[in-house]
């Protein structure tokens, strides 16, 4: 049996990050720790992208021409949606992550879905580098293994 993985070097990759500037008291430590990922894993800091975006809504459209760009290995996209007392989170919820799977099946790098989905506030800075962690590094980290595995695929 043959076993093909990817790994978490990055040194001579590119990636791009896209964020939404909406929540950014979440967003931003999520870019901060996607970054810190991309960096102690060997990607040079000129290597990555930064793209700002309004909210959710507008990441999947963004993210698909970034890859159009065919410029970077991997694509990490980070938001926040916040649960309100209207119907608006799930239609902003459910079309930005349905959306960036479309992107994520047809595109030829990977893209990691860092978009979290919460009830509340607290719950969202928990994912964004207190208890739960920094999801924007587990994006990153995910994107990392996938570039390489997509290489190796190749």
């Amino acid at each position: 049996m043959n076993e093909i993985t990817g790994d978490l070097n990055g040194a001579g990759k590119r990636f791009a990050i896209l964020v939404t500037r909406f929540n950014s008291l979440v967003t931003e430590q999520l870019v901060a720790g996607a970054k810190d990922c991309l960096l102690r894993h060997g990607v040079a800091e000129g290597d990555i992208d930064l793209y700002r975006v309004p909210g959710a809504w507008e990441l999947p459209a963004a993210t698909a021409k970034v890859v159009a760009l065919g410029r970077h290995d991997g694509i990490v996209a980070l938001g926040c949606v916040i649960r309100g007392g209207t119907p608006h989170f799930e239609y902003v919820a459910g079309e930005a992550t349905r959306g960036l799977g479309v992107v994520a099946r047809e595109a030829p790098m990977p893209v990691s879905l860092g978009v979290l989905t919460t009830d509340t506030v607290d719950q969202a800075l928990e994912r964004a580098g207190t208890k739960a962690g920094n999801k924007g590094w587990d994006a990153a980290l995910s994107v990392l293994e996938m570039a390489e595995l997509y290489r190796r695929m190749e």
